[in-house]
């Protein structure tokens, strides 16, 4: 790690602690100030974030104007010095960091200013902002940290601001009930995070990123296992892998705004980041990284198959984000040079997945809040913009050439198949079955929202555009949605090679390069192709009578019945039963101890009356059974 002395030359790189301050310190003004800051305060959040996506830019060219281009570490102060144990208040610019710098308050600028906007109605929108700063700066302080205690509490930030912002319109039972889910989903995989750290400590007694990763070779394989197990459990959590994915879904009982924030470029790719800065520990434990592929593969291919049987549009949405995660995952348990393939395809998701969100919530508010894509259809003609924006978001989705998606999508498909043995027919098949299964349901989706007849209710009359403070950045998150992939894939592996190394992927894969990539085409222009072919003239408005895959995949492939019979369930009796016990014995056995006392008291102090002869015949009776003992002892 490279530590610059100040100069004029360099001192303005270790300004970078103003990244996650910026946003923080806007946060607390929204929030602290109250309905003072009603008027201004979404202008103040959108200027802080866009401030701190300028200051990322700066960061950024003066990193890579660096000759070694290593990193920057920073010590604030320190944090927690006990015995032998030190932790530093302290953070770390390197080519890792800056990459998700630029995702998240370049992404984040353009949705705080598609909020102004859709929460231009709402009397809560600059406590919303105080939120959606406090959030910005959380997820800025988790990939600057530069050891796992400082990733923890950027990580504890981000989960916090995400349970305020899912359930903002708390006075909805549904969005209230989805914040609560993912908080406590969440706690479950930050568990496993903080033993990990836990167990960093007792056995290297560091937390330092660069002191764990030259020391984790020492370790015992099953120590490393299992510190790598852990971190998983913590990324599955924050990203929605399984089998910690319910949650994410029914967080699309926030704002579209949120929805977008959390599912396209922040927290989702919280996990992506953890596993890929953890790179050492994982090339460590190669049954660590099988297991990251085991969870990628099916989590992508559970996304999928879910998204086919959904109608709402956000949770279509939400369930290809799962998915498509799942394919980040498969690829950073790769290794090796898929690390890099991975992070393109989280940048490039960034782009696309932000525009469809968006779109998805322009629809909306040109249809009075209506998510049936059922009762949508014929769109196209009154929404040329949400129209045209969304499509060029669908088409990189897909992965269709020459946008984004193919140029980032497709490599990892490639990566799996170079698995060896059955492992790669295996990894590849899914990859490749999730690319053709994401064609068909996003294309249904795209399909029955803009094309088609006009399928809406009797309370809809006249659809509409949305302004242009809400079009413009579905224009900007367009064009990244296009151009991103192919400018990503050319130039991050040669970015992040100070952070992984110039190594690649050795293994032939077991098909040819040329034919991965024309299978990936093929299924996908089939696929949607198929969808249009069903869905052209609309679907029923009702669920219908389906086979036991669709009645499944209705029923998140009752994951949440599982969740709620093996773990809800127990949980709630194992707490009615110590509540009883805690009522009927430990309180039952004190409140009866004092009755006892109290009811004995109360019978002896009957016998004080307070008449003298009482108390002479009480003595007369004493001294007779005194004398009556003492004879019987005696003569007896």
């Amino acid at each position: 790690m490279e530590t610059i002395a100040y100069s004029a030359a360099t001192g303005w790189l270790h300004s970078f602690w103003l990244l996650p301050t910026i946003p923080l310190a806007s946060a607390a003004v929204l929030l602290l100030l109250g309905k003072r800051a009603d008027r201004w305060g979404h202008w103040l959040g959108v200027l802080s974030v866009a401030v701190s996506f300028v200051l990322g830019l700066t960061y950024f060219f003066s990193l890579r104007g660096l000759e070694n281009r290593n990193g920057v570490e920073l010590k604030l102060w320190d944090y927690i010095g006990v015995g032998s144990f030190h932790v530093d208040m302290g953070l770390l610019f390197d080519p890792l960091s800056a990459m998700f710098v630029l995702l998240i308050t370049g992404v984040g600028s353009l949705i705080h200013l598609y909020a102004v906007g859709y929460m231009e109605h709402d009397p809560g929108r600059r406590k919303f902002f105080g939120y959606f700063n406090l959030f910005i700066a959380a997820m800025l302080l988790l990939v600057l940290g530069n050891n796992y205690v400082m990733l923890y509490f950027g990580w504890e930030g981000v989960g916090l601001a995400s349970y305020l912002l899912i359930s903002f319109w708390y006075l909805r039972p549904s969005a209230a009930t989805a914040g609560k889910k993912a908080f406590l989903m969440n706690r479950v995989g930050d568990a496993g995070f903080a033993i990990a750290i836990f167990i960093m400590f007792a056995y290297l007694g560091t937390v330092n990123y660069s002191e764990v990763f030259n020391s984790v070779h020492g370790l015992g394989k099953g120590t490393v296992l299992a510190i790598a197990l852990l971190l998983l459990l913590g990324a599955a959590g924050k990203s929605g892998q399984f089998p910690l994915q319910a949650w994410l879904p029914d967080a699309m009982e926030g704002p579209t705004p949120v929805s977008a924030l959390i599912h396209a470029a922040t927290m989702v790719t919280a996990g992506v980041y953890l596993i890929a800065r953890s790179h050492p520990i994982f090339d460590a434990s190669p049954d660590a990284q099988t297991v990251v592929v085991c969870v990628g593969a099916l989590t992508l291919l559970i996304g999928c198959i879910i998204g086919c049987a959904k109608d709402d549009i956000k949770r279509v949405l939400a369930w290809s984000t799962v998915s498509q995660i799942g394919y980040m995952f498969l690829g950073v348990g790769l290794g090796g040079g898929a690390y890099a393939l991975a992070l393109i395809h989280l940048l490039a998701h960034g782009f696309f997945k932000a525009g469809m969100f968006l779109g998805a919530g322009s629809v909306m508010h040109g249809m009075h809040d209506q998510t049936d894509i059922r009762r949508f259809g014929g769109l196209w003609k009154y929404m040329k913009i949400t129209w045209v924006t969304f499509g060029l978001g669908w088409l990189a989705i897909i992965g269709m050439f020459p946008f984004s998606g193919f140029f980032s999508k497709e490599p990892i498909i490639a990566a799996a198949f170079e698995r060896e043995g059955w492992q790669g027919w295996l990894f590849g098949g899914a990859a490749l079955l999730g690319a053709a299964l994401t064609a068909f349901y996003m294309t249904r989706l795209f399909w029955l929202t803009f094309h088609g007849p006009e399928r809406w209710t009797d309370d809809i009359k006249h659809p509409h555009e949305s302004p242009a403070v809400m079009t413009i950045p579905l224009i900007i998150l367009a064009v990244g949605s296009v151009a991103a992939g192919g400018l990503l894939a050319s130039s991050v592996p040669d970015w992040l090679t100070p952070v992984y190394g110039a190594e690649h992927v050795t293994h032939e894969p077991v098909i040819a390069h040329w034919l991965i990539t024309t299978l990936s085409l093929v299924f996908t222009v089939v696929a949607a192709a198929l969808a249009i072919v069903l869905f052209n003239k609309g679907t029923a408005l009702q669920e219908q009578p389906a086979g036991a895959l669709v009645t499944a995949a209705r029923r998140n492939l009752y994951t949440d019945s599982f969740n709620e019979i093996v773990f809800e369930a127990p949980g709630r009796y194992l707490t009615r039963a110590l509540v009883y016990l805690d009522n009927r014995g430990i309180d039952g056995l004190v409140n009866g101890l004092a009755a006892g006392i109290g009811g004995g008291s109360g019978r002896m102090r009957r016998a004080q009356t307070g008449f003298v002869r009482s108390y002479a015949l009480s003595i007369l009776g004493g001294a007779v059974l005194v004398v009556a003992a003492t004879l019987a002892v005696r003569f007896g």
